[in-house]
């Protein structure tokens, strides 16, 4: 069975916004790839169940989150939530209250927007982050990750104070702070991924481009660290920031991006999920690939190239874990966000 692959990108270039095209599981491609939606700066998607997408826009010299219905064979345009300034660089959706969040990175924000009965979005709730890191990119707070934990709780990663904050959440999208874990000054706090069994979370570090283990405590919303470990080589000392991270379904297996080492670090995670061992260093065969996904069933890996336009899609082996390259060259201008549909 075929799948639908979007593709989400910036417009500084060449890229005309959100891309489409179709994965074949028994051919091994994806095709088709071609303009979906074109608007500026969609730089991180999200799909209800309702078949809404939500994606991060810019319009002017104002950004936001748009809403468009992708039910049919044509996609609806419903609304766009827009302020003055930056947009967004991540959104997400919560079904159970039916509200979207939104980590506006410049502006250092929590933004939480109320789902309509239509899908139309409506602004709920504003949260302000303050702070600074040692590092020239952390000179006050910068917002990544807006997403829930196994228990629905909001958890928010903060690069430019080195915080992975808790969040309880009302159901009107009233946030209330329940716990605040520290990384190391200058980790740059970015992406977060839970393991199946739920007690374990995976964090990763844009600027030390490090993975850290962490236990999660559901009674009380805490993170403790458990182990940090390098998603590079020994003897690459050249510039790097840590980008994607993602999980496979049957946790035995963590994936993150790097862009200036440009590879995919395959990790196998112990059976407890509390150890990573570094596994395989997979070229990404392009530059700076902030981005990559797995298909709905894990069978395939697609990453995509921010500044060089390309794409490549691996077959990736489910007992072993590790990435063979199926085909390279894609086309994915600007593309900076993957979601298999």
């Amino acid at each position: 069975m075929t799948e639908e692959v979007l593709i989400g990108g910036y417009t500084r270039r060449i890229g005309k916004g959100i891309y489409r095209g179709t994965l074949s599981p028994e051919t091994a491609t994806i095709t088709d790839i071609k303009p979906y939606i074109t608007l500026d700066n969609a730089s991180y998607l999200a799909i209800s169940k309702q078949q809404i997408l939500y994606t991060v826009v810019k319009e002017g010299e104002q950004g936001g989150i748009a809403a468009y219905d992708i039910s049919g064979t044509t996609p609806v345009y419903l609304n766009a939530v827009l302020a003055a300034g930056a947009p967004p660089a991540y959104v997400a959706v919560d079904e159970t209250r039916q509200l979207v969040y939104a980590a506006n990175y410049h502006k250092g924000e929590i933004l939480v927007y109320a789902i309509q009965n239509d899908g139309h979005l409506v602004l709920a709730n504003t949260v302000q982050h303050t702070g600074h890191g040692p590092r020239p990119e952390q000179a006050s707070a910068h917002v990544h990750y807006t997403d829930l934990t196994p228990d629905n709780r909001l958890a928010v990663c903060d690069l430019g104070t080195d915080e992975l904050t808790t969040y309880t959440i009302a159901d009107n999208g009233d946030l209330t702070k329940t716990a605040t874990y520290h990384s190391e000054p200058g980790f740059g706090t970015r992406h977060l991924v839970f393991h199946p069994n739920h007690q374990v979370a995976y964090l990763l570090g844009e600027l030390s481009s490090e993975v850290t283990v962490l236990n999660y405590d559901a009674n009380t919303g805490e993170f403790t660290a458990v182990e940090t470990y390098s998603m590079l080589p020994d003897d690459w000392h050249e510039a790097n920031g840590g980008a994607a991270i993602r999980i496979s379904q049957d946790g035995q297996f963590l994936y993150a991006s790097n862009r200036g080492y440009n590879s995919i670090v395959v990790y196998r995670i112990s059976d407890d999920g509390r150890q990573l061992t570094a596994i395989q260093q997979m070229s990404t065969d392009g530059e700076f690939p902030r981005d990559f996904n797995l298909s709905a069933n894990d069978q395939f890996l697609f990453a995509v190239n921010q500044n060089s336009d390309n794409g490549t899609l691996y077959h990736r082996d489910a007992q072993t874990g590790l990435l063979t390259p199926c085909q390279k060259g894609l086309e994915t201008p600007e593309g900076v966000c993957v979601l298999f549909r």
